[in-house]
């Protein structure tokens, strides 16, 4: 008896066929995902898979949520694509949706197609306001990929191309499971990372520098989380220095880390730019930089974006704020968030090779290592803990600079049962690995 081809199998030997090689997929036996509702996903052979990864936390209400659907489905029949020579009612609602929730004086929008494009145009806004031109980024960050993202993005794998951009210095990460300094305070830690911001000022620029910018919470670095004080330092010392604060909100804003809007607000600090990406519209493309009255008005010359805010995407961004607001998807990323948690740290009272659990709210992760004293990155285990999960029907992510650490960052709505299913298939792949390795 003959057998029956897969689905999936038949798609990805079309992809590998016609799209770029450098478009990867995860897993040895990639996924091709055909539907998806709420926190479940179904691949094209009709596998259902637990989705504890939100397409990287950009489906933040879960998949095809329905407020959204309906949306963009009115839009779409009514007018689909100005650009930004037309006003456009719906960019309009949106901007002002947005800028009911964010902090300080931050009320002007920019809306483009994704966060790397936020990201150019958050730095062009910020050398158009300084008249300067040099920026300070961090290692470990990853902020895009086209040329100024990539510029300011430290990881070596993300960047495959030498940098063509000028005036890009880094800082050091504010990564305090590896900190290069043994253990210490997280007072103490600051100091360090701020004498240190300050030397890279006073070495590596001309001492005028425009903008620092920082993930609130490095993502595809491994959901770094900063020490407490932090960001009040070092937004103190580039302001010192006549420069402004960027805050890349990409992956932690819109409740993502439990309690407030955008992960920035845990420390108190009003920056001066901010960008947003991925869960801004439950998944339909859309980015944002906002930022000050000022600063947007120093922005005189000619710009345009001919996809960017237009009315689809804009009625997807104003359903799904709505729909955050009302779920009040801030409260719930914390309980959740602390449901998983709680489990997590127990995972790694039962496996040493878990060094570290780390995040905030719905943004939680796993570092592994070969061994829990010398810190030894184990991207061997993240890849066999991701494979394992996938056999288990959970789909997880990966990250780190050695591809070390694992992710999780499921669908702000995801419920408390949800969330103990999603613990026991990782427990489950745990087990695996433990058994295998």
């Amino acid at each position: 008896m003959e057998a029956v081809a897969s689905r999936g199998a038949g798609i990805l030997a079309e992809q590998r066929k016609y799209i770029f090689d450098c478009v990867t997929p995860l897993y040895q036996e990639p996924v091709a995902i055909a539907e998806g509702q709420g926190c479940r996903v179904t691949d094209a052979d009709g596998r259902e898979y637990l989705d504890a990864f939100a397409g990287i936390l950009t489906t933040s209400l879960g998949h095809c949520h329905p407020a959204v659907v309906k949306a963009v489905q009115e839009q779409a029949a009514r007018l689909g694509h100005t650009s930004t020579l037309y006003v456009n009612e719906r960019q309009v609602e949106a901007a002002r949706s947005l800028a009911g929730i964010a902090p300080g004086g931050l009320t002007r929008t920019f809306f483009l197609n994704s966060g790397a494009e936020a990201i150019e145009t958050a730095l062009q806004a910020a050398r158009l306001h300084t008249g300067r031109t040099e920026i300070i980024a961090l290692r470990q960050a990853y902020h895009g990929r086209t040329s100024s993202a990539i510029s300011v993005t430290a990881h070596a794998p993300w960047r495959v191309l030498p940098s063509t951009v000028t005036g890009i210095t880094h800082a050091l990460s504010p990564y305090p499971y590896r900190a290069p300094f043994g253990t210490s305070s997280d007072e103490e830690l600051v100091e360090i990372y701020a004498r240190d911001l300050i030397e890279v000022i006073e070495t590596t620029t001309n001492g005028r520098p425009a903008a620092f910018i920082a993930e609130t919470i490095q993502g595809v670095g491994g959901y770094i989380v900063p020490p407490t004080g932090y960001f009040q330092r070092m937004a103190e010392i580039i302001r010192s220095y006549g420069g402004v604060f960027i805050s890349d909100e990409v992956q932690a804003g819109f409740g993502r880390t439990g309690g407030r809007w955008f992960g920035i607000e845990h420390w108190d600090v009003v920056p001066d730019i901010m960008v947003m990406a991925k869960g801004i519209a439950g998944g339909m493309p859309v980015g944002a930089t906002i930022t000050t009255d000022e600063i947007a008005g120093n922005w005189s010359g000619k710009t345009l974006s001919t996809f960017g805010g237009n009315p689809v995407c804009m009625a997807a961004m104003v359903a799904a704020l709505d729909v955050m607001r009302a779920e009040d998807v801030r409260t719930r990323a914390r309980e959740r968030g602390r449901q998983l948690r709680r489990a997590l740290d127990g995972l790694a009272a039962t496996h040493h090779w878990i060094g570290e659990v780390r995040g905030m709210g719905l943004m939680q992760a796993l570092e592994l290592v070969e061994d829990p004293v010398t810190k030894e990155p184990a991207p061997r285990l993240a890849a066999m803990l991701l494979n394992a999960a996938k056999d288990e029907g959970l789909l997880i992510g990966i990250g780190g600079l050695h591809g070390h650490v694992i992710r999780l960052g499921p669908s702000l709505l995801i419920s408390e049962a949800e969330v103990d299913d999603v613990i026991k298939r990782l427990s489950r792949a745990c087990a695996a690995v433990e058994a295998a390795r």
